[in-house]
């Protein structure tokens, strides 16, 4: 009986999500390689042939925002590798003659540093119409959060949905791999012999044909064993998929809050300064450049190394970000990012700060979430694990829902033959007459 209901369970499950799942699995194997993939399609935004000293980016930031004031730098990096543009995020301000925010229809913009020139903008994850500029963005945008409604100026629903379904996944990798177990019968001597020396083989010698592929079966019986077989192979990695995916997905609603409640987690602004509308931003009461003098100065007295690299700043929240890494490496150590320093947007005064693979035990997991998603955390090596997972993801979402198709049609089959048999007549005695 529970067997029976564990099969409902992960019947309708796993037809829930596998289109969700289906769409994560092959935007992943692809995203894997944005960066890479994005300056292949797009060399004309992303390389430059000036050579020589790079204008300062400050300088390059308030041109910009002089040639359209409708947009506000979010987001600067201080240096450019050789070669390469400089890639601004920019955020619209509110249009005071309407009251609302103004339409820049882009969100990022490509600056030659050595000659200022514009090299192009676009609108990172735009959805339609896709382009060859949007295409790698709008797939990033598809994984994680499918593109749906915006809240807060992000795209919350789909990032709650696509959470929900990681929860789901997580939980029904469990009673997959339950059924995979072999069946305990007790002894029944009307079945025949050799089903009899079957079931009384040891557990083992019952559980592995689930690990393999039987390539000579029929069309069903391949698909059934790739289903099974590449789910006992990759269970543990599946399990780390989806737990990574909840927790980034659902990361300020459930798993920081689940965090806290177990160990210490580290104050970040992004998580507890609350959010206003976006057609009430908080204005800054100090710019990018005296907070580029304090960074400087407090990563010096900290003894940091690396430069700042970035600076950010979040209107609808109110502080400055500014990241400490070399031209090039802003994924930092193992992919958990650089080093940063908050900022109090208001009166420039530090708010905060984030070291990779610093603090408490709950701190370091969390920074693991994101690398460890992405594969960053073990390098070139991880990176390709992450795009192969993604296509067995993928696979499995389709062979899980043909089999369910083809158990559908064979029972709908059974019964269709039970209706059509014909029922034999009932011989009565002839009355005498």
């Amino acid at each position: 009986m529970a067997r029976s209901v564990f099969v409902l369970l992960h019947r309708w499950a796993g037809l829930t999500i596998a289109a969700f799942l289906l769409v994560a699995g092959l935007t992943g194997a692809v995203i894997s390689w944005d960066h890479e993939l994005d300056d292949w399609l797009n060399p004309h935004l992303h390389t430059v042939e000036s050579r020589g000293a790079a204008i300062p980016a400050l300088d390059l930031a308030r041109h910009f925002e002089a040639r359209d004031p409708r947009a506000r730098v979010a987001y600067l990096p201080l240096a450019a590798e050789a070669g390469e543009s400089l890639s601004l995020f920019v955020m619209p301000r509110v249009d005071a003659a309407t009251g609302g925010l103004h339409k820049l229809g882009y969100n990022q913009v490509f600056l030659d540093p050595v000659t200022g020139a514009e090299l192009g903008r676009r609108e990172w994850g735009q959805v339609w119409p896709i382009t060859r500029e949007t295409l790698i963005s709008f797939l990033y945008k598809l994984h994680y959060s499918l593109h749906l409604p915006e809240m807060w100026g992000e795209e919350r629903w789909g990032i709650w949905l696509l959470g929900i379904v990681a929860v789901v996944w997580m939980l029904d990798s469990f009673v997959g791999f339950y059924l995979t177990l072999p069946v305990r019968k007790p002894a029944n001597p009307e079945r025949p012999a050799a089903v009899e020396r079957q079931l009384g083989r040891g557990w083992w010698s019952r559980w592995k044909p689930a690990w393999k592929v039987k390539t000579a079966g029929s069309p069903y019986r391949v698909t059934f064993d790739l289903h099974r077989a590449f789910s006992l192979w990759t269970f543990a990695l599946l399990f780390v998929l989806a737990f990574t995916a909840f927790s980034l997905n659902l990361y300020r609603e459930v798993f920081l809050p689940l965090m806290s409640s177990v160990s210490q987690v580290t104050p970040d602004p992004s998580n507890t300064r609350p959010f206003v509308s976006p057609l009430k931003p908080i204005e800054p009461g100090v710019d990018y450049a005296r907070i580029l003098e304090a960074a400087q100065a407090e990563g010096q007295r900290r003894g940091w190394k690396e430069p700042v690299g970035a600076l950010a700043y979040a209107p609808m929240q109110g502080f400055y970000t500014a990241r400490f890494f070399e031209p090039g490496d802003d994924h930092g150590a193992a992919g958990v990012g650089p080093a940063a320093i908050y900022f109090d947007g208001g009166d420039g005064r530090v708010i905060g700060d984030r070291q990779p693979w610093v603090g408490t035990a709950a701190d370091i997991f969390v920074q693991a979430q994101f690398p460890v998603h992405s594969g960053r955390i073990l390098g070139l090596p991880g990176r390709i694990l992450i795009s192969f997972m993604g296509l067995v993801v993928a696979m499995l979402s389709v062979t899980g829902v043909v089999i369910w198709w083809r158990k559908r049609a064979a029972r709908l089959s059974v019964r269709r033959k039970a209706v059509a048999l014909p029922t034999r007549p009932v011989s009565r005695p002839v009355p005498a007459e």
